[in-house]
């Protein structure tokens, strides 16, 4: 009875050190941007007491030395690595091998182009346009006639701005095909530049003579940006407008009723997300709630074969109606930066 109990309690010990050995690798391209440094001191953090030991590397927008820190977590003894990708044609191939080799790589917000990975987590992109046009609908309440823009995003960023659109289209098309719904102009902003979606709008006030009913706008900087030429000719806030992100900017316009929606995408789920998700594969343990999309279609490149698994994270439409509620008794935006200077805000 002894013996079994010291053998027993030597396994349990063997198991625990083995769940404590557990290598994560969490491969960053830069630590310029604000989110990342952030993200990943929660990442470290939710790994450590999760018991497992985090490998950590940042290539400093180097697609080649992410390829390089990556094989070295996995020679380090990394089962599971989490990538945010520099560059993720270059790491496609790193990747195939990688998967070859029973090695789970993890596609953090951006996705790689190869079914080898293991699993992508990010927002519903599509998801995320149809919110969009579906908070313009609402607002216009009656669209029969409606003359609609659509300022889209950078005509090089594949697969965000092809997303948003398809998304849109999704809600729109209908509307648009029955003869309910003009488009008088279809757009797409270089660099996501409100500089540039200003500039856009201004000529499309010039070509339309300032007859339109909505700007479909796929985030907030855009909308921004076309809010700047609308007030400029008069119509800000007789226009809607559709943006994306909820930043402290957009949401305050939304405050002042002049953009209309914008979408929240929290990320803040996405550190607890995603280390949650490498732990389970590192340990062969399965990973519940995940949703298939063929690659091809994702990114718009019929040249790519098979499909992707993804654990997309909840978005919600923000309204001045739940912006309080959603965004600033949540904690993502302060109260002082989303009611700067407007009248009659709600209490605190």
């Amino acid at each position: 009875m002894k013996k079994a109990l010291i053998v027993s309690i030597a396994i349990f010990s063997f198991s625990c050190l083995a769940y404590a050995q557990t290598k994560i690798g969490l491969s960053f391209p830069d630590f310029a941007t604000a989110r990342w440094p952030r993200e990943r001191d929660m990442m470290v953090r939710i790994l450590n007491d999760a018991g497992c030991v985090p490998l950590v590397s940042v290539a400093n927008h180097d697609s080649q030395l992410q390829v390089s820190q990556i094989r070295e977590m996995v020679s380090n003894g990394a089962k599971a690595i989490i990538v945010v990708a520099e560059d993720g044609k270059a790491l496609a191939p790193l990747v195939d091998e990688l998967a070859a080799r029973g090695i789970k790589i993890v596609a953090y917000d951006r996705l790689i182009p190869t079914s080898s990975i293991a699993i992508y987590v990010s927002f519903d992109l599509v998801e995320i346009g149809r919110r969009q046009a579906e908070g313009i609908l609402a607002a216009m309440k009656q669209p029969l006639g409606g003359r609609i823009v659509l300022l889209g995003g950078s005509p090089t960023n594949v697969p965000a701005s092809f997303l948003f659109r398809k998304g849109q289209l999704e809600v729109l098309q209908p509307y648009i095909a029955r003869g309910d719904m003009k488009v008088v102009a279809d757009r797409w902003v270089e660099n996501w530049n409100p500089a540039n979606a200003e500039k856009d709008i201004r000529q499309i006030i010039i070509e339309t003579g300032g007859k339109f009913d909505a700007v479909v706008a796929s985030n907030d900087g855009t909308a921004l940006g076309a809010l700047r030429a609308l007030k400029e000719a008069g119509l800000a806030g007789k226009v809607f407008i559709s943006g994306q992100d909820a930043t402290a900017a957009g949401c305050n316009s939304i405050a002042r009723r002049e953009l209309t929606v914008t979408v929240l995408k929290d990320t803040r789920l996405f550190a607890p997300a995603v280390c949650e998700i490498a732990i389970k594969l590192a340990r062969d343990e399965a990973v519940q709630g995940l949703v298939v999309r063929s690659l091809s279609e994702y990114m718009n490149d019929p040249s790519l074969a098979g499909n992707v698994c993804c654990k997309f994270l909840p978005v919600a439409l923000i309204t001045r109606e739940n912006l309080k509620q959603l965004v600033v008794d949540s904690g993502f935006q302060s109260y002082e930066g989303v009611y700067a200077g407007v009248e009659n805000p709600p209490p605190r």
